[in-house]
């Protein structure tokens, strides 16, 4: 695979960056990626700070290749977390949930490469703007918080493409390597994906929800919640109590009310399928077994060459 801007931006072999999850992606599976050659990140969302540093310093232990952090910035003890990135010198930061403006300067300062992620042409530009290094365009498949616009991977990629002048990194719904190959056709440096992700082994969400994972069909999840911050879940009988208690044209309040704290941490890390949150993305109708990262990165490359050897037959 040929060099762009993207590897050559981050120092990576690949063009294939694992998603920053919550409760999914800790210092084991984002040094297993990019031991494989793709860029691992640590998803400091669901991190107190003393957790984010710990799971630095074992990432530096495990891989001697870059990685990075994924800080949504709508979480609490930003100015702590930003100053543990900076002390323990991470490379590499992709922000997103807020607005790019506020960190961006600062991080780059410290010599951090910055990447933020979008669901819509209007925050791409937006993030340009601001000097960020490269985007991650955010499809409506995507698993967890994701755009309002509804936009899905396929019209996104290409409209971020056309108006961006810095490299674009796809998202949403990607899970192959013949996926991985259209995203670039349309027009993107890379691609970055969750969901596959966390059906592996070393992902840190529970093995109780990785294998709802692999039991999902298509129409499993579904996007809700965008009165608060739009989320795609599995369907469990927390997404069912949601249904039911938007037949009554609920307030803000009684939907705050009803997500509680700590819903996502309940399904995702502790494996309660029933009262949790369980974030997914649709390509998880795809997935049918649990691989070791490693295996998971060289499938996706191995089908991404065969599918352009098939494409230049057509």
């Amino acid at each position: 695979m040929s060099k762009n801007r993207i590897t050559e931006l981050f120092g990576i072999e690949y063009p294939l960056i694992q998603a920053g999850m919550i409760w999914a992606s800790g210092w084991k599976l984002a040094s297993a990626v990019s031991n494989a050659g793709g860029l691992g990140i640590i998803g400091a969302g669901s991190m107190y700070p003393d957790i984010l540093k710990e799971h630095l310093q074992k990432c530096k232990k495990a891989s001697s290749k870059p990685f990075a952090v994924n800080v949504p910035m709508l979480y609490p003890d930003l100015d702590e977390i930003m100053k543990i990135i900076i002390d323990e010198k991470v490379p590499i930061v992709f922000t997103s949930a807020g607005n790019p403006k506020t960190w961006t300067s600062h991080l780059k300062s410290h010599g951090i490469k910055v990447v933020h992620v979008i669901s819509s042409v209007k925050f791409a530009l937006k993030a340009q703007a601001a000097g960020v290094d490269a985007v991650v365009a955010e499809g409506f498949e995507a698993g967890g918080h994701n755009g309002r616009e509804e936009t899905t991977s396929l019209t996104l990629i290409p409209m971020v493409a056309k108006e961006l002048k810095i490299p674009l990194i796809a998202a949403g719904g990607i899970a192959t390597g013949k996926a991985m190959l259209a995203a670039m056709i349309l027009g993107a440096e890379a691609v970055q994906i969750g969901t596959r992700f966390v059906a592996s082994k070393e992902a840190s969400s529970h093995i109780n929800f990785k294998n709802e994972v692999i039991k999902a069909k298509e129409g499993d999840t579904k996007l809700t919640l965008k009165e608060l911050a739009p989320v795609r879940l599995l369907k469990n009988k927390f997404y069912q109590d949601i249904e039911t208690l938007y037949q009554k044209a609920p307030s803000v309040e009684e939907l705050k009310e009803l997500l509680g704290r700590a819903r996502a941490k309940k399904g995702m890390f502790e494996g309660d399928l029933e009262q949790g949150e369980l974030e997914i993305g649709q390509i998880s109708g795809l997935i049918d077994d649990i691989l070791p990262a490693e295996d998971i990165v060289k499938s996706i490359l191995k089908e991404f060459e065969e599918a352009k050897k098939q494409v230049s037959k057509l």
